[in-house]
C-alpha cells in the first residue's frame, strides 16, 4: 500500500490490520480519513477471507489524537447537526459484524478515544494516553463517549474524564475498565495479532452471533437480552460450523470452520 494513503490495510491469515495514516497530524480524524475508514470497514465486512480486524494508528505517537480541530472553526450548528445525522466512524465500528480490536499506541483522545470505545476489545501500550478533552474547547463529546464510557468504566469515571478533560495513562485506563490489556510498546502489535489469530480460528457464524448478543446487552433489559441469546443459540445450531465443531470435538481433532 502507498505510504500516502490515509487508511492502510494489510491482510493475511484471516486478519486485517487497518492503520489510520496521518502520523504528522497524530492521526487526527478529518473528513477524508473518516470516509476512507468507513469505506474500508464496509469492504472488509464483505470480504469472507477476513475474520478479525485490528485498528491502529501510524507511528509511535498516537492511535488517534482526536478530530481535526481546524474543521470546527467555521462549522455551524446546522453543519454539526447534519454531520451527526450521517453515518460516522463510531457507528461503523460499533455495527461492524466481525471482531474488532483496537491496538492503542500513544495519544487516544477525543474522537480517537471514542473510536476505541466503539471497538470490541482494546489493547494499549504502556505509553498510551486517554482522554475526552472536548470540554476544554467549550463543547462535549459527540462520538459516543457520554454513553459508552459510562458503560465501560462506570458513570463516575465518565463524569470525571469528560468533566475534567484530563488525560489518564494506560494503567489507570486498565484499572477503570477502559482497556482490557496493557503491554510494552514493542509488544503491542504482536499481542494484538496473537489475540486476533486465536479468535480467527473460531467459527465466523458463532463470532457474529456472540457480537450481536453482547452488543444488545448494552441496550436491552436482561429478560429481553436472555431471549435474544436463546434465539441466537438456535441460529448457531442450524449452522454447518456447529456440526463441524461437535464432530471435531468427538473425533478429538481441531475443527475447520468455514463460516456457514
Amino acid at each position: 500500500m502507498a505510504s500516502d494513503e490515509l487508511v492502510i490495510t494489510d491482510a493475511a491469515d484471516g486478519i486485517a490490520t487497518v492503520t489510520i495514516n496521518r502520523p504528522g497530524k497524530l492521526n487526527a480524524l478529518n473528513a477524508a480519513v473518516r470516509q476512507a475508514f468507513m469505506a474500508t470497514l464496509e469492504r472488509l465486512e464483505a470480504d469472507t477471507s477476513v475474520r478479525v480486524v485490528i485498528v491502529t494508528g501510524a507511528g509511535e505517537r498516537a492511535f488517534v489524537a482526536g478530530a481535526d480541530i481546524a474543521e470546527f472553526e467555521t462549522r455551524t450548528a446546522l453543519d454539526q447537526f447534519t454531520a451527526s445525522r450521517c453515518a460516522t466512524v463510531y457507528s461503523a465500528a460499533a455495527r461492524f459484524r466481525k471482531p474488532l480490536i483496537a491496538a492503542i499506541n500513544g495519544f487516544c483522545l477525543g474522537g480517537g478515544c471514542e473510536l476505541a470505545l466503539a471497538c470490541d476489545i482494546r489493547i494499549a501500550s504502556t505509553g498510551a494516553r486517554f482522554g475526552q478533552p472536548e470540554v476544554n474547547l467549550g463543547f462535549l463529546p459527540g462520538g459516543g463517549a457520554t454513553q459508552r464510557l459510562s458503560r465501560l468504566g462506570g458513570v463516575g469515571q465518565a463524569f470525571k474524564l469528560i468533566y475534567s478533560g484530563e488525560m489518564i495513562g494506560a494503567d489507570e485506563a486498565l484499572r477503570i475498565g477502559l482497556v482490557e490489556e496493557v503491554v510494552a510498546p514493542d509488544r503491542l502489535m504482536t499481542r494484538a495479532r496473537e489475540l486476533a489469530a486465536s479468535i480467527a480460528k473460531k467459527s465466523p457464524v458463532a463470532l457474529q452471533l456472540i457480537k450481536e448478543a453482547i452488543r444488545a446487552s448494552l441496550e436491552t433489559p436482561l429478560a429481553e437480552g436472555l431471549r435474544l441469546e436463546t434465539a441466537l443459540l438456535s441460529v448457531a445450531f442450524s449452522s454447518e460450523d456447529k456440526r463441524e465443531g461437535v464432530r471435531a470435538f468427538l473425533e478429538r481433532r481441531p475443527p475447520v470452520f468455514k463460516g456457514r
